[in-house]
C-alpha cells in the first residue's frame, strides 16, 4: 500500500490542469488493473479523465473518490512524499490518495469482486460539475455507495454532511474622482461592505446554517471611487429547508445605495446528505467493527450526491489521518491495513445481502 500511494502522489493532479490529471487518471488506472485485473476505462470529460472499473456481474455497490487535489504544480517538490514517524505525507495522502489505495487493496483481498464498480473522478475539489451526472447514474445502477474520503477525528466514519455551495455577489456603481467630486461616484466597496453585513446575518448556527464571506475584492486606485466590488460566500446548510431560504435570501439581495446594482451568481450546489443515508450502512460497519464511531461533519463529498437520490451511502472510509487541503496533510500507516480490512468485509457483506 505505501509503494502505491508514493506512486499516485509522485504524480501530482491539481484539479482544472488536464494534462495533469490526464497522467494522474493513467496512473490511478495502472494501480487499479495491477491489483484487480480487467481494464479501468478513462471516461474523459471537460474537467479531465474520470476513472472507472467494473468487477463484472450486476452492480451491488459503488467505491466512490477522487484523483484531483487542491494543491499546485510543484507543491511535490516542496513538500515530496516520505514516510516518517508513522505518518505518510505528501500532497493529496489524506484526501485523498490514501483512500484510494486502501479501497484497491481491500478488493484485491476478495476472490470474487462480481457487483463491485469504482469511480474515480477528477472534479470533486472544485464542484464535481462534470462529473456529478456519471456519479448519480452508477450510485443508482449500484444501489449502495462507499465513499473513500478522509476519516473523521479519531478515524471515525462520515454519517452526515452539510451541504454547500458558494454565492459570488457582484456589486456594480459608478466612479468618480475620490478629491473632487466623490459625491458624484456610486461607491461599490461601501455598497459590499453593507451587503457582507446583510449576508453575514443569514447564518443561523443553532440550525447548522453557516454564511461566510471569505474573499472581497474593490477599487482600481486610492484617488478613485471604486465603480465595482465582489464578495465571494461560503454557505454550509444541513436541511432542504434551510437550502432554500438561503437561496431566497441570496436573490432578495437588494443595493443600500442609490444606483448601484447587485448581480447574484452560484448556489448551494452539493445538497445536504443526512445522516438517515448512511444509517444501514453504518450499522453494517458495526456490526463489522464494534465501537466505530459515527459523526456528521460540515465537509461536503460526492457522496452529498449519491445520498440525495435515497442510495444508501456511508463516507469517511478512507484513510486515518488530518490536514486535508494543508501542508502538514498526513496519513497514519499503521491504520491503513484495517481500513482495507473494513473494505473488503463491508464488500463482502453487500454482495452476500
Amino acid at each position: 500500500m505505501i509503494e502505491d500511494l508514493r506512486t499516485l502522489v509522485e504524480v501530482e493532479s491539481p484539479s482544472r490542469d488536464r494534462d495533469a490529471l490526464t497522467a494522474s487518471a493513467k496512473t490511478v488506472a495502472a494501480v487499479v488493473e495491477r491489483r484487480l485485473g480487467g481494464h479501468a476505462v478513462l471516461v474523459d470529460s471537460a474537467a479531465g479523465p474520470h476513472v472507472h472499473w467494473s468487477g463484472g456481474g450486476d452492480p451491488r455497490v459503488l467505491i466512490l473518490g477522487h484523483h484531483d487535489t487542491v494543491f499546485p504544480l510543484g507543491t511535490l517538490e516542496r513538500r515530496p512524499f516520505k514516510v516518517e514517524d508513522g505518518h505518510a505525507t505528501g500532497p493529496g495522502v489524506f484526501d485523498m490518495l490514501g483512500g484510494l489505495v486502501q479501497a484497491v487493496h481491500g478488493l484485491a483481498a476478495l476472490e470474487d469482486r462480481s457487483g463491485v464498480e469504482i469511480l474515480v473522478t477528477a472534479d470533486e475539489e472544485v464542484g464535481s460539475h462534470s462529473s456529478r451526472a456519471l456519479i448519480e447514474e452508477r450510485a443508482l445502477a449500484c444501489g449502495a455507495v462507499l465513499v473513500f474520503e478522509g476519516a473523521a477525528d479519531g478515524g471515525g466514519l462520515k454519517t452526515g454532511r452539510k451541504g454547500c455551495g458558494t454565492f459570488r455577489v457582484s456589486i456594480t456603481g459608478r466612479a468618480s474622482h475620490a478629491g473632487l467630486e466623490p459625491a458624484a461616484g456610486v461607491n461599490a466597496l461601501v455598497e459590499a461592505a453593507r451587503q457582507v453585513l446583510d449576508i453575514a446575518a443569514l447564518g443561523r448556527p443553532e440550525l447548522g446554517t453557516t454564511v461566510t464571506p471569505t474573499v472581497a475584492a474593490a477599487g482600481t486606485l486610492d484617488n478613485v471611487v471604486p465603480a465595482a466590488a465582489t464578495v465571494v460566500v461560503d454557505v454550509r446548510v444541513e436541511s432542504a429547508d434551510e437550502k432554500e431560504r438561503v437561496e431566497a435570501a441570496f436573490a432578495a439581495l437588494t443595493p443600500h445605495l442609490e444606483e448601484a446594482e447587485i448581480e447574484v451568481e452560484g448556489g448551494i450546489g452539493r445538497p445536504p446528505m443526512p445522516e438517515s443515508a448512511s444509517a444501514e450502512l453504518f450499522a453494517l460497519a458495526r456490526r463489522l467493527v464494534p465501537g466505530i464511531e459515527g459523526m456528521a461533519v460540515g465537509g461536503g463529498s460526492d457522496g452529498n450526491f449519491t445520498a440525495a437520490l435515497g442510495v444508501p451511502t456511508l463516507d469517511g472510509l478512507g484513510a486515518v489521518g488530518g490536514g486535508a487541503h494543508a501542508d502538514h496533510e498526513y496519513v497514519v500507516v499503521d491504520a491503513m491495513t484495517g481500513r482495507a480490512n473494513l473494505v473488503a468485509a463491508l464488500v463482502r457483506a453487500l454482495q452476500e445481502a
